[in-house]
This record gives C-alpha cells, sequence and structure tokens, in this order.
C-alpha cells in the first residue's frame, strides 16, 4: 500500500489510502493575485504570514509554497527560500515546494527542513531529466503533473499514458512509485462537451482508481479547477474532493479556509474509515451548547444516584 512519506523538521505525515486525505493548503501563491505578487516582488512578506497561519488554524495538513511571480529568476529563488525559511518558523508543517522553474527548485528544495514535497515534474522530457534527478538527490517525493509536450490532452487514457510514462522514468531513476504522487489534471466540470459520455469528474474519479490500482501512486488535483465557471462552487468543490476521495484520491491541494470544502473531507474521512470512531468529525461538529448542557444533566443524575 502506498505511503508518500513527507516530512518537517519535526513532524512527519504520510499521504496514502489507509491515512487521513492530506489537505494541500495552496495559499502560499501568488498565481492570480496582483497584490501578493506587489507585495512579494518588494520583499514584504507580510501575507505570506497571515495566509501561513490561518491554513494552519483552518487544519491543513502541509503547505505549499510557490513564489512564481514574473521577477528575474534569481529573484524568484531569493524570494521562494525567504518564504521557505519564514514558513518554517511560523509552524511545523510538511512543505510542498512549487515552481515550474528548475533553479527556483533547486533552491528552494535544500532550504527545507525535512523532507518536502517537490511540485512538480510533467512528462515532457525536459522537465523528466531536470526535476527528477533532483527529486534523488534530495530524496524526495514528487508531484507528477499529467501533461507533456502535446499538452493537456481531454483525452484520460492519454493522461494515464503521460502518468505511467513518469512513473517509468521515476524509477529509472531510483525513484521508487510511492514518492510519485499523480496529478490527473481535474477538468472544468462546466466545460465537459455536450455530446460526452462522461462528464469531465466522472473520467477523474476513473484515472484516480487506474492510478491507484494499476500504478499503486498517491493522487492529488488542483481543486478549485472542476467547478471553474459554474455558481456555488465551495459545495460543488466538496461533493467531488469526498467522491474522489471514495474512488481512491489521497491529497488535493486547495484552500483549507473554505469549510464546505473542509466538511466534505472529514466526512470523506469518516466515511473512509481514516477517522477512527468519527472522532474528528465529532470534534469538529459537536454543538458546544448541547455538550454543555449533558455535561450539566450527567452531574445532576449522579447527583441524584449518590442520594439514592
Amino acid at each position: 500500500m502506498a505511503r508518500t512519506i513527507v516530512a518537517s523538521a519535526t513532524k512527519e505525515i504520510a499521504i496514502g489510502f489507509d491515512q487521513p486525505f492530506c489537505v494541500i493548503g495552496e495559499r502560499l501563491n501568488p498565481t492570480n493575485r496582483k497584490t501578493f505578487m506587489e507585495e512579494l516582488a518588494a520583499k514584504d512578506y507580510s501575507r505570506v504570514e497571515r495566509d501561513c497561519i490561518a491554513q494552519v488554524e483552518a487544519g491543513a495538513t502541509m503547505l505549499d509554497v510557490n513564489a512564481g511571480i514574473p521577477v528575474h529568476m534569481g529573484e524568484e529563488s531569493e524570494i521562494l527560500v525567504d518564504m521557505i525559511n519564514l514558513v518554517q518558523s511560523l509552524c511545523d508543517l510538511p512543505i510542498a515546494v512549487d515552481s515550474s522553474m528548475i533553479h527556483a527548485l533547486e533552491a528552494g528544495v535544500p532550504a527545507v527542513q525535512g523532507r518536502p514535497l517537490i511540485n512538480s515534474v510533467t512528462g515532457e522530457d525536459d522537465s523528466l531529466e531536470r526535476v527528477l534527478p533532483l527529486a534523488k538527490k534530495y530524496d524526495c517525493p514528487v508531484v507528477a503533473i499529467c501533461n507533456d509536450e502535446t499538452g493537456i490532452s481531454p483525452d484520460p487514457a492519454v493522461r494515464y499514458a503521460v502518468a505511467e510514462k513518469i512513473v517509468n522514468r521515476a524509477a529509472d531513476h531510483g525513484i521508487k512509485k510511492e514518492d510519485i504522487v499523480v496529478d490527473p489534471l481535474v477538468m472544468p466540470l462546466g466545460a465537459t462537451p455536450a455530446d460526452a459520455t462522461l462528464t469531465y469528474a466522472v473520467q477523474a474519479f476513473e484515472i484516480v482508481h487506474q492510478i491507484r490500482h494499476q500504478l499503486g501512486c498517491n493522487t492529488t488535483c488542483g481543486l478549485s479547477n472542476v467547478s471553474f465557471g459554474l455558481p456555488n462552487r465551495h459545495a460543488l468543490n466538496g461533493i467531488f474532493v469526498a467522491m474522489a476521495a471514495g474512488h481512491g484520491m489521497t491529497s488535493a491541494i486547495m484552500n483549507p479556509l473554505h469549510e464546505p470544502e473542509m466538511t466534505a473531507i472529514r466526512a470523506a474521512n469518516a466515511m473512509m474509515g481514516t477517522d477512527p470512531n468519527c472522532g474528528n468529525w465529532i470534534v469538529a461538529n459537536r454543538d458546544p451548547s448541547a455538550a454543555a448542557t449533558g455535561a450539566e444533566g450527567g452531574r445532576r443524575g449522579g447527583g441524584r444516584r449518590r442520594r439514592g
């Protein structure tokens, strides 16, 4: 049974089929956030601190750290290392070092105290030959994104073939399948062609199931992709992630500040048996006033029995 181990300096977690769903907090990423980009370019890390603490308090399992802003390549590396060091000073969660630029990964990965997740490698030969040796050098697991030189295929069979290629090439570098977390690239549900036999969500469930049972790898996704362009996105994201967990998905890169998604994950953990005795579900959903009333009632009852 595949277990992908990631760690901070003091805390180790496993991503796996028999583990609670791994919530990879996405908020330390300036993509499509103009103000955040400007702050990072000015070396203002106040938002990094706020978003780090907020995600920890919301229940993130680990944090994705990305410094992808339009600056000189040396500056991106420097900013990424600054962000990683700040996050490590604020919390003990493991880190995913996130960049499409190899120079940034080369700077960020060794800055992590522990065993980070490298996000990411694609099926492009250039990416494979740059990122996989880095993952091997530092003994780090890596996110495998199912696109290659031809782009992102709408055909799930093609995306599965890319995943298989990455797993095989990783093996050539001495990287075990347990250290490959596959992102099958969930397509927006609302973009499903009218004549499609299966919705893009169902396609995602099928490829996740296939990756689990045929490749033996853990999986992840950018959760918000599924609801892009549709109303009531958080409810839709929550239902998708719970169903995806039932098909074998073991992690997602997501915003833990959105309660509908986190509620769905806690429910999935309870139903999948990774929340023993539904303990976390009960703690998160117990009515505080009812619990207090019950405790008082118990004490009164005990008094009456003693008098008898």
